[in-house]
């Protein structure tokens, strides 16, 4: 059997008998520096529309990303909408998974397609996956064949999990100086939170975000979307290209790292700026002329400003008797301030007597900004989430035909494109471990080994 060497191999494991034995530092695989694979292509899920001329165009122009590798150990969310997001523009993303259990996001719900649900579906197409025991010597070392010569590598794991694993920056660098070590965490590697576990409700508390609501009649609540994940995620994603930028100019890698609580302090730029320089707060979602009021089939939210006198308009679009500007309790912003709880119980009061399709007509004949409070399954039924394609389908190997959001980003000549579905979980095992020259013999050994399943 032909062994695949690792320089810094320095111990050799005892094999069993008619084996042989492979060589790394401390670990039964070792590693070769093999060429660089080309970018993975994947199968076509959806073939062009020649009349399409945004498809024509990504037929003829490499996407962005391609030719970059990334080793992808995030799981959840914010750090697999980042990564996901490389994948889509063109990076070959190796997804790396716990054996057996896989992804956090594998269980989340129970799901008639178990591990493959939609959940994990939706944040990690554009991969291919592989599962591999990272609390072995062996699967550390089939890591560090992949690491070696990857452009990128990304994690989500608290502050200092990487590094306990072998895989910190420092570490990796020397052999690989380019490489793009980024890093998504609750809190960063300092401070009295760097201990603790980033999640996106913890976030939302910790970063005055939760504090503000429309109304101090109203307890704080956890804001049900995922905000503080996926701002993380783009972040992160950010990160990394401006880093993949710089080693463009540099020919040298770099660490990249962002956080939750950092992601949702920069998120209230405006409202922490008024606090710091006038030592108040502004609280956008509490603006005496905007909000959510109840109409007879559903709700409708109304904006009220960007005009010259928006009261007046309200007041016209609600077909009130009076002018509301009138009313000396009301004639100026202060004041509408002051009084907004008895303001917005004439605007609630009256919207409450007809349809949210007829008022959102009546606001709009008066300028006004306002939208119909739609559920989700209305908005990916909406006409303009078709328009803008927002919605494709991918057929996957055992969920069948798969619906998913599109990526949000249109490049005119370098469209996203889908060309894998999310792997099923060690899919393609064989696969990399090929591509980065481990020899067939060392594979079988080991899947027989149970460091990859």
């Amino acid at each position: 059997m032909s062994t695949v060497v690792e320089t810094r191999a320095t111990a050799e494991v005892t094999q069993p008998e008619g084996t042989t034995a492979v060589r790394a530092a401390g670990s039964t695989v070792t590693e070769a520096v093999a060429p660089k694979a080309p970018a993975v292509v994947g199968h076509s899920l959806t073939a062009p529309d020649p009349a399409d001329s945004h498809a024509a165009a990504a037929t003829a122009t490499p996407l962005p990303l391609a030719g970059i590798k990334v080793v992808d150990f995030t799981q959840v969310f914010m750090g697999p909408s980042c990564t996901q997001l490389l994948g889509d523009y063109g990076a070959d993303v190796i997804k790396v998974e716990r054996p057996g259990a896989g992804d956090i996001s594998r269980n989340s719900f129970p799901d008639p397609d178990g591990q493959d649900n939609p959940i994990f579906l939706s944040i990690n197409r554009n991969k291919r996956g592989i599962s591999v025991d990272t609390r072995t010597e062996d699967g550390k070392a089939v890591l560090r064949r992949l690491l070696r010569d990857a452009d990128v590598v990304v994690s989500n794991f608290r502050s200092g999990v990487m590094e306990r694993m072998g895989f910190g920056y420092e570490e990796l660098k020397k052999d690989n100086p380019g490489i793009i070590w980024a890093s998504g965490t609750g809190f960063g590697p300092e401070g009295p939170y760097s201990h603790k576990g980033g999640q996106d409700a913890i976030a939302q508390a910790y970063s005055g975000v939760m504090w503000r609501r429309d109304s101090d009649e109203h307890p704080p609540s956890i804001y049900p979307t995922t905000l503080c994940d996926y701002t993380t995620g783009m972040h992160l994603m950010q990160g990394i290209l401006l880093a993949l930028r710089t080693r463009d100019l540099s020919g040298v890698g770099q660490k990249v790292e962002v956080t939750m609580y950092d992601s949702m302090l920069h998120m209230q730029m405006q409202e922490a700026c008024m606090q710091l320089n006038r030592g108040y707060e502004v609280n956008w979602g509490a603006m005496p002329l905007s909000g959510v009021f109840e109409t007879t089939d559903g709700a409708v939210c109304m904006v009220g400003g960007f005009t010259a006198d928006p009261l007046l308009h309200i007041s016209r679009a609600l077909g009130l008797d009076e002018d509301l500007t009138e009313r000396p309790e009301f004639a100026t912003l202060e004041k509408q301030f002051e009084n907004k709880p008895a303001l917005q119980a004439i605007f609630r009061e009256r919207i409450a007597t007809n349809t949210t399709e007829y008022w959102t007509q009546r606001l709009e004949d008066e300028g006004l900004l306002n939208a119909p409070v739609h559920t989700l399954e209305q908005t990916l039924a909406d006409e303009q989430t078709h328009v803008n394609n927002m919605v494709v389908e991918a057929e996957h190997p055992t969920a069948g035909t798969v619906k998913m959001l599109n990526a949000p980003i249109r490049l005119s000549a370098t469209p996203a494109s889908i060309r894998r579905t999310a792997p099923r979980l060690g899919e393609h095992n064989v696969e990399v471990l090929q591509e980065n020259g481990f020899d067939d013999d060392v594979i079988a050994r080991l899947l027989d080994l149970g460091v990859l399943r």
